[in-house]
């Protein structure tokens, strides 16, 4: 009997990033959304050929399975046969036969980070890949957790040592302080998140493209509250607990899985935490903003750029989507030496989707999981920045809310900050009430609407994204510096792009969001 492995989800290397060479999507056939690939899968029907059983797959077989009606793929050591899932691919049949037959497991990472995979396709599994099992199966093992508060070895150390985080800790009679020293300057955006459950302490410092983590149970009990203070300059972190009984302790805690390593951020797990839909605030006609309290002993804020996962089970199979988090309004920039960190999340309400109606229908206090910051947009580039031009369609917005907010409020270089927003009809814009108030109480800030399905009086611009409508927009002074970010729909994202390197700006001067 095979003996199938549980692997975390998403996978370790989720992110949001999304370049011109991204995947497409198809338009599919009636009848064959994601809710009808979750009813197909569980209509009992044999999905394998194999009549329930599971076998292990030597090489030469998986190479025979590489046909249109008979397609097998690898994706981390399990075999799938994919072969019924063809016509519900979102990405379309030639995209799913690039694996065909083979370990599509790099082609997955590319484009498929954040699917679940291992629900999705559980009735289609074939077995395991017979061919270096047992060093496949090692290399997933992590190490052992020290026995000590001695700094271990790292599993992915970067070259210069020195410049790894270190930890310190001190206590009175009625508390315990950790201090993580960053050794480098840290983003004014945020960049730790705190999880304190049952005595078990969780911390994470985001670094860049590293990840520093202290994984403990704690000595003794403490209260589940925990405060952050950043010194930012210095790249200093003080997390603070409250002791439940006075005392002095002999140690911290005991080291748990992965205490004290610092490792690239897309080889970390994520870890998901539940969070409770305190407040629903109307945008529009289908757009809400949704507040979620994250629990007790969690602190977390998410760097300006970055997403996070939400995670539910539709049907009995899990469904993850990626969203960016707003401010509460667009009027007020995010305190972050406050210890309140609830997120705010706008989101479009599709009524035929398959996780925004379900998210929609929760009730106040309801829960749902929620992981940490995740993508690869970092604030660096925009240091020398002196023109920043952002382009959104639709939801396509929410990265560019706090952005603008960075630029007005937290820049000393950018002059000047400019919005093309597309929509396709005027009750589709969101929070045009704030952005039209900021730029007219602003002089670095200005903001134009396109609509492409516009009612008789509209006076603003009209069409979709072209090259004449980005060369009107678009301009750089003498001196300047630009940068231009990009968010919408896939095929708007990967056009635009397009249009950009057209009229001559580079790689540095682009970063793509996926929404």
């Amino acid at each position: 009997m095979l003996n199938i492995p549980t692997q975390s989800f998403p996978a370790p290397c989720s992110q949001q990033r999304v370049t011109p060479s991204g995947r497409n999507k198809v338009a599919l056939k009636p009848g064959h959304s994601l809710m009808d690939w979750i009813r197909f899968a569980k209509s009992g029907k044999d999905l394998t050929g194999l009549r329930g059983r599971l076998i292990e797959v030597t090489q030469e077989e998986l190479q025979k399975h590489n046909k249109r009606d008979d397609c097998w793929t690898c994706i981390r050591g399990m075999v799938y046969n994919v072969t019924p899932y063809m016509d519900y691919h979102p990405g379309g049949e030639d995209e799913l036969m690039k694996a065909a037959g083979i370990d599509g497991t790099d082609l997955f990472d590319q484009v498929h980070r954040w699917v679940n995979y291992e629900s999705m396709l559980k009735e289609c599994l074939v077995g395991r890949m017979a061919t270096k099992a047992t060093t496949a199966i090692k290399a997933i093992i992590p190490p052992s957790p020290p026995t000590s508060l001695a700094p271990p070895t790292s599993v992915a150390p970067p070259p210069d040592k020195d410049a790894r985080p270190r930890f310190d800790w001190f206590q009175t009679d009625g508390t315990v302080h950790l201090v993580i020293y960053a050794k480098r300057k840290i983003a004014s955006s945020g960049c730790t998140v705190v999880d304190l459950k049952a005595g078990v302490l969780r911390l994470e410092v985001l670094l860049g493209k590293m990840s520093y983590m202290i994984h403990l149970s704690l000595a003794d009990e403490v209260e589940e509250h925990v405060a952050v203070h950043t010194a930012f300059s210095v790249g200093k972190i003080q997390v603070s607990i409250r002791k439940q009984a006075k005392g002095k302790w002999t140690s911290l805690g005991q080291p748990l899985e992965f205490h004290n390593t610092f490792l690239r951020k897309k080889d970390r797990a994520l870890y998901y935490r539940d969070c409770v839909l305190v407040s629903k605030t109307e945008v529009n006609h289908n757009t809400q903003v949704f507040r979620l309290q994250l629990p007790r002993g969690s602190v977390m804020h998410v760097p300006v750029g970055k997403h996070v996962y939400l995670k539910t089970l539709i049907q009995d199979t899990e469904v993850v989507r990626p969203y960016t988090p707003v401010d509460q309004n667009l009027a007020a920039a995010s305190d972050h030496s406050s210890q309140e960190s609830d997120l705010y999340l706008m989101i479009k309400v599709y009524p035929d989707g398959v996780f925004t109606p379900h998210f929609n229908s929760l009730h106040i206090g309801d829960s749902i999981s929620v992981s940490g910051p995740e993508g690869t947009f970092s604030v660096r580039p925009l240091r020398d920045v002196t023109d920043l031009y952002l382009l959104a369609a639709g939801t396509g917005f929410t990265p560019m809310a706090r952005l603008i907010q960075l630029a007005l409020h937290n820049s000393d270089t950018i002059r000047k900050t400019k919005l093309l927003f597309f929509n396709r009809r005027e009750e589709d814009i969101l929070w045009r009430c704030e952005l039209d108030e900021l730029a007219a109480n602003s002089e670095r800030f200005q903001v134009e609407y396109v609509l492409s399905d516009p009612c008789e009086s509209w006076t603003g611009l009209k069409g979709r994204v072209d090259e004449s409508m980005l060369k009107d927009f678009l301009n750089r002074p003498e001196g300047s510096k630009c940068y231009v970010c990009v968010c919408g729909p896939t095929a708007f994202t990967e056009l635009t792009i397009g249009l950009l390197k057209q009229q001559g700006f580079s790689e540095e001067e682009l970063h793509a969001f996926q929404g």
